[in-house]
């Protein structure tokens, strides 16, 4: 079989065969259909990284049908359409039981009204549940979220779904802000032509808003983040979900007085009732990534989805590779 492979030096994205994987007992192969490039993890800490990677670290997240299953595994079948966190490869093996009750679902049924390809963003959707959960968003509250990448997009959406508050996207993209006007929110500010702080001081008639989320990221986010945290009102919270920044940031002591800080995500206890709520939302239509998806590749073309994403990002949203033109 194939499957995507980074070698020493930088940008160096190859597709190289290797043997077909055999399941464990407790463990399903999957026949891949549709990968979903992750922007953030894939291009910030792997592509432009000078060492080698982990072939098992190049993916994110993988939609396709059961072809194998291992003795103890009786809730999957062969035909189960799934999506899971993987590797893009043709064919991987994944863990199906859960290991401990505070296990990670690795493997996942689709829903029969997702399609393979709005599939692959269930796990990102599943974490954009729990994100919006732990903000803990009022009805009355102004809501920021910065950065409309495939993160911050789908935050803004499920903040959207949750039905609470006035939600406002920040980009300095074109293509980014016209998506996220389509997919619902209420304001949209383009910071490549608007002072971003005085609009959000404008819409709070001064006072700043109630949450900031952060979800930037990357070598743009150092710049992004202090404008990040003067839009922030006092007693409001500032989520921080942007990584791979490779430099400190911003973070004085006078400007956090009075403001909560979350960083990403936290568990307590199984994610069971996110998972199934993200691809809810999915099935629903009320997250759309059949909007977000904006280049489709064959997948032994995935060393030129990565060159685009990481040198055309303005044209660029959700980038899938196709192993099957069927799925």
């Amino acid at each position: 079989m194939k499957r995507a492979a980074k070698p020493e030096g930088k940008f160096n994205v190859v597709v190289e065969e290797v043997p077909v994987p055999e399941p464990g007992p407790t463990e399903v192969r999957i026949k891949s259909v549709r990968s979903l490039i992750s922007r953030g993890s894939e291009i910030g800490a792997r592509y432009t990284r000078e060492h080698a990677v982990d072939p098992e670290s190049m993916g994110y997240s993988l939609a396709g049908i059961v072809d194998a299953v291992g003795v103890e595994v009786t809730h999957l079948g062969p035909g189960d359409r799934v999506v899971s966190l993987a590797p893009h490869a043709e064919y991987v093996v994944r863990e199906a039981m859960y290991k401990t009750p505070d296990s990670q679902n690795q493997v996942y049924p689709i829903a029969d009204d997702v399609t393979f390809e709005q599939a692959t963003y269930w796990p990102l959707v599943a974490g954009a549940v729990t994100w919006v959960d732990i903000e803990e968003l009022a009805r009355d509250d102004l809501v920021v979220v910065v950065g409309q990448g495939l993160v911050g997009s789908l935050i803004m959406q499920a903040q959207k779904a949750n039905g609470n508050g006035t939600i406002v996207a920040v980009d300095t993209l074109e293509l980014r802000c016209d998506m996220a006007a389509k997919l619902g929110a209420d304001i949209v500010i383009n910071a490549s032509k608007q002072d971003a702080v005085a609009e959000v001081r404008r819409l709070s008639n001064g006072v700043g808003a109630d949450t900031v989320v952060y979800a930037v990221g990357g070598a743009a986010g150092p710049k992004a983040f202090g404008p990040a945290l003067d839009m922030l009102a006092s007693g409001g919270t500032l989520h921080l979900v942007g990584l791979y920044e490779d430099q400190p940031l911003p973070l004085t002591s006078g400007a956090v007085q009075r403001r909560r800080i979350i960083g990403g995500y936290y568990r307590r206890g199984p994610d069971a009732a996110s998972s199934r709520r993200g691809m809810d939302l999915l099935a629903s239509g009320r997250i759309a990534p059949e909007l977000m998806t904006t280049h489709r590749y064959p997948f032994d073309q995935v060393a030129d989805a990565f060159e685009l994403l990481y040198n055309r990002i303005g044209e660029t949203l959700g980038v899938v590779l196709e192993f099957d033109a069927a799925g």
